[in-house]
């Protein structure tokens, strides 16, 4: 008799569904850490409102990058190969003045 692996394709679903989330840090200008728990495919604009919200900035005074990169709100941790525990970084816009 043959040896059958049917249950081994549930077993992998259950490990995907538990990696799924991924924990990210949102680090203010402050230096105040916000943290967030958030699906790795879901798009960053869903926690780029949460933090906005929270700290009362409007989203258009604001720009969030990555290991230095401008974040886009369609970008997905999963598409910006982000890793448990990493930080996104909050920059205000500066408005008015000029430079030379």
């Amino acid at each position: 008799s043959r040896a059958t692996y049917s249950n081994c394709p549930l077993f992998v679903q259950e490990t995907k569904t538990e990696s799924e989330h991924i924990n990210l840090k949102v680090l203010g200008q402050d230096n105040a850490v916000v943290q967030f728990k958030i699906k790795k495919h879901t798009p960053l604009r869903k926690l780029m409102n949460a933090y906005c919200d929270r700290v009362g900035l409007a989203i258009a005074a604001v720009r969030f990058r990555f290991d230095g990169q401008p974040i886009n709100e369609l970008d997905t941790p999963t598409s910006l190969e982000m890793e448990e525990g990493d930080t996104i970084e909050v920059y205000q816009q500066q408005t008015g003045g000029f430079s030379c």
